[in-house]
């Protein structure tokens, strides 16, 4: 707890440096890689940050020492020289844009490793702490790093604000994009230039290796949360910064943790945490969803079976046995009367014994779904010319779904029928 509040006080300049160049860092990179995310081109971030060591090994030779802005140049053009090859690769060849990226990422990689080799071993002291650059050292981190890292933190959030509608839109719809006469060409220009210039900061902090996971994972965690672009956003932002402080503040704790690769983790551990936990597309939620929905189908058929042995002879007040209901349809007879035990406590059962009946509410949703059924059946064969024989299986499954406004149209759509396909009436409320 002590070394929370002590890490909270800033009050040391190498923690300043590490927390807010990590925050900054993770959060802007989330914002940019959002948008790669959603144009399904996650790969391109991985693709960049190995580009990029060869222009940083090509910088240094040229200025015989790390100079940022030499570093930084050389790892922005070949990060560009990716991209623009791995279009061409994908346009004027046969090879996919997956293969295209695998390629271009393993020959630029190599090269770099190349290059880096030859440099630690020409006997120049300047090179040292380059291979910083393959896994990362935030801890190293400087005030003019701090200060270069929020001058493009402000460069990529002020862009993306200022075309975030025609960044959203080539995501969703790049062909009406560009028949609204949007320069869709011009705009993948300045987002890909995001991209590599995220990734050309970041690589600093968390190396070539990890960059990729900064870039797309923060978004990948928001998506399970939301489905507003906006909110997607803010959440991947938040997700990076909450990683780049809890990164820093593991490293402060334990000097002997590297920070970048401690960012990942945290990322990731929230990615999984979503991935599970998320409100409604988490694997929790949906496994939950999905069995009231299966508890909701066996209900419904089983009510409308007993509406059904009713119909045979216009009694739907009369108990019936378990078998009964298995004559129409087979079910596991524990199976059956614990549904039969769950529609007794909502009220749409009477027990009698062993003998279950509809009560009034029961019948009338019972009769819902039999309706429904027929109009189906119905409506298939009459503007599908589907066969009767064919029917009854989709009206099985669409009987559960229909809600009470198409319910309505598709009567209305049909004259309000008597009679199904099989010449059993349809029942409709008084």
């Amino acid at each position: 707890m002590n070394s929370l509040v002590e890490f909270l006080s800033f009050t040391d300049p190498n923690v300043r440096y590490v927390a807010f160049g990590s925050v900054l860092l993770t959060a802007s990179s989330a914002i940019v890689g959002s948008f790669t995310f959603l144009n399904k081109k996650s790969l391109v971030g991985d693709a960049i940050a190995h580009a990029v060591l060869p222009g940083i090994c090509l910088g240094f030779l040229l200025a015989g020492t790390k100079n940022p802005v030499a570093l930084i140049a050389g790892a922005f053009i070949t990060g560009w020289i990716s991209l623009v090859l791995v279009e061409f690769i994908t346009t004027k060849t046969r090879i996919k844009e997956d293969t295209a990226i695998g390629l271009i990422l393993s020959v630029f990689f190599g090269i770099g490793i190349l290059m880096l080799t030859v440099i630690q071993k020409s006997g120049n002291a300047a090179q040292s702490g380059l291979d910083h650059f393959l896994f990362g050292k935030a801890a190293a981190l400087t005030g003019n790093d701090l200060v270069t890292f929020g001058i493009v933190a402000i460069v990529l959030i002020a862009i993306v604000l200022v075309l975030f509608k025609e960044f959203s839109l080539l995501a969703f719809d790049k062909d009406y994009a560009r028949s609204i006469g949007l320069p869709v060409k011009r705009i993948e220009l300045i987002l890909t230039s995001l991209i590599v210039l995220a990734v050309v900061i970041g690589i600093q902090a968390v190396g070539v290796v990890l960059m990729a996971a900064i870039l797309i994972t923060p978004a990948a965690a928001a998506r399970f949360w939301t489905d507003k672009i906006s909110v997607m956003f803010l959440l991947a932002s938040l997700f990076g910064a909450i990683s780049g402080l809890s990164g820093a503040f593991i490293s402060y704790t334990a000097p002997a943790m590297p920070t970048g690769p401690w960012i990942v983790i945290v990322i990731s551990t929230i990615a999984f945490i979503s991935f599970f936990l998320a409100p409604r597309r988490g694997v929790i939620s949906r496994f939950v969803r999905q069995a009231n929905i299966r508890k909701t189908i066996n209900d419904e058929n089983v009510l409308k079976i007993l509406y059904q042995l009713g119909e045979e002879n216009q009694n739907f007040t009369i108990p019936r046995l378990p078998d009964e209901i298995i004559s129409k349809r087979f079910y596991d007879t524990q199976v059956l009367v614990s549904i039969l035990k769950r529609l007794h406590r909502h009220g749409y059962v009477d027990k009698n014994e062993n003998r279950w009946a509809l009560t009034e509410e029961g019948r009338n949703r019972a009769q819902r779904i039999v309706k429904i059924h027929r109009l189906w059946e119905l409506y298939l064969t009459t503007y599908m010319h589907i066969a009767p024989d064919h029917v009854h299986e989709d009206a099985d499954t669409i009987e559960h779904l229909l809600t009470p406004e198409l319910e309505e149209r598709l009567e209305q759509q049909l004259g309000y029928p008597k009679v199904d396909p099989h010449q059993s009436n349809i029942p409709y409320n008084n």
